[in-house]
This record gives structure tokens, sequence and C-alpha cells, in this order.
């Protein structure tokens, strides 16, 4: 059976910077999660932050740029929480790796788990296409990472690798 690592706020933690969570509804959702896939993680949490925590955006790029070093994660008062955010991306990438997951679910908009589009990174509410660090760490591995918007697409992923296991 495929696992699916997935954004703790997702499924129902209050894990994120404001303390609140935003779980996924829906059969598709609660099934994986009757099923045993859903392997919950927070790298924000695993990272080393707290909740609740100032909000943080990628300044000067997306999630790939943090990798390669040449963008940073900072709060609105200017604190860098680049560390931390590269912590969480590995711990992350290590919990898919230990449970099998070779799909994430993970939070859309987020400087950690967004896949299709992050804030600007100034902190204006303005968000601009590209990854969060986790993302873009799991990406890199080999892992197809998803948002909460495409349940469907991740259905038909898993049973593309069902298929060929």
């Amino acid at each position: 059976m495929e696992r699916i690592l997935v954004s703790s706020c997702l499924a129902g933690r209050p894990v994120r910077y404001d303390g609140a969570a935003k779980p996924v509804g829906g059969d598709l959702f609660e099934r994986w999660r009757r099923e045993g896939r859903l392997v919950p993680f927070c790298p924000e949490i695993s990272g080393g932050l707290t909740v609740p925590r100032q909000p943080a955006e990628i300044v000067g790029g997306d999630g790939g740029d943090v990798l390669d070093g040449t963008a940073r994660v900072l709060t609105g008062t200017g604190r860098d929480v680049t560390g931390e955010f590269l912590q969480g991306a590995r711990l992350a990438l290590d919990a898919a790796r230990r449970s099998g997951a070779r799909t994430a679910l993970l939070k859309e908009g987020s400087p950690s788990c967004g896949s299709h589009r992050v804030y600007d990174g100034t902190f204006t509410g303005t968000s601009s296409p590209g990854t969060g660090v986790t993302t873009a760490l799991l990406q890199r591995s080999g892992i197809t990472v998803f948002s909460e918007d495409d349940l469907d697409a991740v259905q038909a992923h898993l049973a593309t690798l069902e298929q060929r296991s």
C-alpha cells in the first residue's frame, strides 16, 4: 500500500503559524486516513519553530533557491528562520523515506509546503509561482508533491504507482 506524506495541518493538527489547522475533508482523504496511508508531518515544527509563531515568507526566490543558498526565509520582523526551514525539509524527507512514501500532499501557499505558489517575501499577501522549501527538497529527491486542491490527481498517482508494484 502506497503511503502519503501529508502536512499535519491538513490532517487536522493545530500546527500552523497562527495555531490553527486547515483540515482536508472529503471521501478520498477520509478513506486514505482509514486505510492508514497518511503520514502526518509538519516541517516547521520539526525544524524547531513553535506554535504560534511569526508568519514567514521566502525572500529572494522560492524553496529551490533557499536550497541553493540564494534566498532566505524571514519572518515579518526580519528574523532569519532559514535554518529551521532547511532542517524541517530534511526531516520531512527522512519521514517520507522511512515510511516509503513516494507521494506528498502538502499545504499550498506555505513557505515550506507550497507546490504551485508561495508568498513573495513582501508580507503584503501577494503570492507568486514557486515551491516551498520542503516541496523543493522532496521533488529533487523524486517524491511527487500535490496540494490539497489536487486530491483526484493524488488518487490517480497512487493507482499508477500501485499498478507498477
